[in-house]
């Protein structure tokens, strides 16, 4: 497969089944969007992989999985609403992602006022992929009408969720930081 084609040098670019649409069209910011959380979860999985912890290959595990189905939340919103789209996301993608809320917060300390995004890297990274991904959900909200399964937007609210609490769960693992907000400004 050839990385450059030069079909997209003129601002356009395919969507799936290859309808041509401008680069800045609501489906590609929020498919690149979602890309753009994807890379950010990487460089997170990265930075706990040189790590030693006890849950370490579960968690990576976990994260893994959640890129694998983020990629392929991509490609839905990637789908032109009159098109099938190949992979479906499910309610039990959205359970899964519940379940390991739960999971996690069982070790976690409950809040008690808002955090600063901080402590070990990998869980600073965590909370980028975060907000990016909250980007994501509010760009596919200006799609809802047009999406060929409506559980995207749920996916990417859980999934920011989700990855709020394992960016927590990490900082613990880590012996991270977390910073409350000073609310003496």
């Amino acid at each position: 497969m050839r990385i450059y084609t030069r079909s997209g040098d003129k601002g356009l670019t395919s969507l799936v089944y290859g309808k041509r649409v401008p680069k800045n069209d609501l489906r590609v910011e929020a498919y690149g969007t979602c890309d753009e959380a994807n890379s950010m979860i990487g460089l997170a999985s990265s930075l706990v992989a040189g790590e030693n912890w006890a849950d370490k290959e579960r968690f990576l595990e976990q994260i893994h999985r959640v890129q694998t189905i983020l990629f392929h939340v991509g490609a839905e919103l990637a789908t032109p609403s009159d098109k099938e789209v190949a992979w479906k996301l499910t309610k039990e993608h959205i359970e899964e992602l519940e379940k390991q809320i739960d999971a996690w917060d069982q070790h976690l300390e409950p809040l008690k006022q808002f955090i600063l995004p901080s402590g070990h890297p990998a869980s600073s990274a965590l909370h980028v992929a975060r907000t990016v991904t909250r980007r994501a959900e509010r760009l596919a909200v200006g799609l809802v009408e047009e999406l060929p399964n409506p559980l995207v937007v749920s996916y990417l609210n859980r999934l920011s969720d989700f990855l709020f609490v394992a960016a927590r769960y990490v900082n613990k693992a880590m012996n991270g930081q977390e910073l409350p907000l000073n609310t003496d400004v």
